[in-house]
């Protein structure tokens, strides 16, 4: 594909194309669109951007000041492959138009700066990301929430709860038991083709993938597997994973849920992140001969993660179903501790044999509501912190942590048990964030309040069905 605008306009031209899809990515972290006629882009979309009104977008501009620019990345251009029309779908940041300057509350900006920040202190150039994101499919869901009724249902001809249904040609059985939906080959793995045109589809829009497979809850629980790449590179990536996955799943009458919660007594679906650090092209996570292979500023590293963890939850996990997952006994990684082969701990080194390059640390804390560029960004700035600070993570966990007693257990830190907790960690805890004015005090006051006033005090006012079942008859 493309990298460069000549390039793009090329395409347009060569291509006839007629419809250019442009993208970007608000506050929370959903996709918006706004789709253009071919002769609204010239090389000064590349530059100067298109206009658009950002007062509508969550956590952006008010009315009065609502003026934006999208700025095109051309080497984020692919085809889309869910439009009649051939469209070509260009990922941008917003610019202020009045004065040229990055916005400081684009999550894209955001990203931009912390990398511009790991080069600015000289420990590297490069941070490379690979997210692991789970999610659901479903054949139904329904919800609804009112002043006198709330309720939700979702269904999967893969749900263990339908074993005993009357189904179509007679019911086939071959429904994953609960916790025991990893790998198992089909028929009780049913989605296989439908994965696979989900993979394929995220490689024709230049997404390096590597696998698919079933995942460990019943009712459809999946995850879809792509390579590594720098930390902007990889939000992009994990944007078009999401979009791919969704269009593909409508296309066989099918919905999918990056949840990290929707079914209650079963595995949550997480998005273990992988992250190291080089420069000059050169691997700095590995020194053989120590813990793991672990060179000492990947120990700094791993101690910056723990250290601020309950604030970084605030972004890597931003919604207050995600600490519905963050529980004990569903392989939720509770307990803020790292480990080289327990996946019970926060942080996980992953086997990678005597390979530098391959050396890494996956924190298995975050799930797929959050937003790629600010989650990613949190994470680095975390890192960053403890290796300037020279913060050590402390001795490793390597026993399961599940048999721990309470009086062991009682030692580890343990994630925030809910949204709000996370949030005011942030709250007290956001120093970090502000160095090379990555995060700003105006975005971090915006994310924290645009949560209390959307997700947590909402959330607070509604009776939840299940209070009916304790408190009813009292």
């Amino acid at each position: 594909m493309a990298q460069t605008p000549q390039e793009i306009l090329s395409l347009i031209k060569d291509q006839g194309i007629k419809i250019i899809d442009l993208k970007f990515i608000d506050t929370p972290g959903t996709w918006q669109h706004l789709s253009v006629y071919y002769d609204q882009i010239d090389e000064s979309s590349f530059t100067d951007g298109v206009p658009f009104d950002g007062s509508s977008i969550r956590g952006w501009k008010a009315i009065n000041e609502s003026d934006m620019s999208m700025v095109l990345d051309p080497t984020t251009a692919w085809i889309d492959p869910f439009m009649e029309e051939p469209t070509l779908s260009v990922i941008c940041s917003i610019i202020e138009p009045r004065t040229g300057e990055p916005y400081s509350r684009c999550p894209r900006v955001i990203a931009s700066k912390a990398v511009d920040y790991l080069k600015s202190t000289g420990i590297g150039d490069t941070a490379f990301v690979g997210p692991e994101a789970e999610f659901f499919i479903f054949d139904n869901v329904q919800f609804d929430q009112t002043e006198h009724q709330g309720f939700y249902i979702v269904d999967s001809v893969e749900g263990r709860w339908n074993s005993g249904r009357e189904e179509p040609g007679g019911n086939l059985g071959y429904k994953p038991r609960y916790k025991e939906g990893y790998f198992p080959v089909a028929p009780t793995d049913s989605s296989q083709d439908l994965r696979t045109e989900m993979l394929l589809t995220m490689a024709k829009c230049g997404v390096p993938i590597e696998k698919h497979h079933h995942e460990v809850a019943t009712g459809g629980q999946c995850e879809l597997g792509f390579r590594f790449a720098e930390l902007i590179k990889a939000a992009d990536y994990l944007m078009t994973y999401k979009y791919c996955i969704k269009n593909v799943a409508k296309r066989y009458g099918k919905t999918v849920t990056f949840m990290p919660k929707p079914l209650f007594n079963d595995n949550g679906s997480g998005m273990h992140t992988h992250q190291s650090i080089w420069k000059d092209g050169q691997p700095l996570f590995f020194q053989e001969g120590n813990y793991a292979d672990l060179s000492e500023m990947a120990l700094h590293y791993i101690g910056g993660i723990l250290r601020h963890a309950p604030a970084l939850l605030a972004f890597t996990n931003p919604t207050t179903n995600s600490y519905k997952r963050l529980v004990p006994g569903f392989e939720a990684p509770v307990n803020l501790a790292y480990s080289q082969g327990n996946r019970s701990a926060s942080i996980r080194i992953p086997l990678s044999g005597k390979s530098p390059k391959a050396k890494r640390l996956e924190f298995r804390c975050p799930d797929a509501t959050a937003n790629p560029y600010l989650a990613f960004s949190a994470m680095l700035m975390a890192g960053l912190d403890g290796i300037k600070n020279k913060i050590h993570p402390g001795e490793p966990l390597d026993v399961d942590i599940y048999d721990l007693t309470p009086e062991e257990l009682a030692k580890v830190p343990s994630t925030p048990g809910s949204l709000l907790d996370a949030l005011e960690a942030l709250r007290a805890d956001h120093e970090f964030l502000l160095q090379g004015n990555v995060f700003t005090e105006d975005f971090i006051n915006t994310w924290i309040e645009y949560k209390l006033d959307n997700e947590v005090n909402p959330m607070r006012l509604r009776p939840h069905p299940y209070e009916f079942a304790l408190y009813y008859d009292c």
